[in-house]
């Protein structure tokens, strides 16, 4: 089960003009902003990187903002894990268990996702926040990763999973957020 004190929530390379066509961007977007708005309330340390930023560009508005707390680390590898800048910043937060989010599905999130099942992380794709440009693509890469040990599930399960009791003095926060 995903435990808030053990989570981090990944930000894949929401940026530039691959950012804009992403099929069902606008449920993507929606959700992303779901994720990173509860992950702060909840207090679940936030990792973002940027694909070749000189090249793609930066982290797309809404989200660069939303996340100016956050320093995105900066790559060439596809797989976040290829970064050692990403790599030292998961050594100094200490926790096992990853959501993963942004784009695309196939290639980044799905490479990052497979280093971390290797490491012996425990590993959450909310399936509802990757995209890819071909739904098929995500979808593919989806099954693939749900078969390598990653669980693939919807935002709000995740963000319930982490809030684990409608007791919880944020519950109503939650709430508004996710509506």
């Amino acid at each position: 089960m995903l435990k808030r004190d053990e989570a981090v929530l990944v930000f894949i390379d929401v940026q530039g003009r691959l950012h804009e066509i992403m099929d069902g961007k606008e449920a993507l977007d929606a959700n992303l902003e779901k994720l990173i708005r509860c992950a702060q309330l909840l207090e679940v340390p936030i990792l973002a990187t940027e694909q070749i930023p000189e090249k793609l560009g930066p982290t797309n508005e809404p989200f660069k903002s939303m996340l100016a707390d956050e320093v995105a680390v900066s790559k060439s590898s596809f797989s976040c894990c290829g970064e050692p800048k990403f790599m030292e910043q998961l050594e100094r937060l200490g926790r096992r268990q990853f959501i993963l989010v942004g784009i695309e599905t196939h290639v980044c999130v799905y490479q990052t996702a497979i280093d971390l099942v290797e490491f012996g992380s425990e590993v959450f794709i909310a399936a509802d926040a990757v995209a890819s440009r071909s739904p098929e693509n995500k979808a593919l890469a989806l099954q693939a990763l749900r078969g390598a040990g990653a669980k693939a599930l919807p935002t709000e399960t995740l963000l319930f999973a982490l809030l684990r009791d409608a007791a919880d003095p944020r519950f109503k926060e939650l709430l508004k957020l996710i509506k």
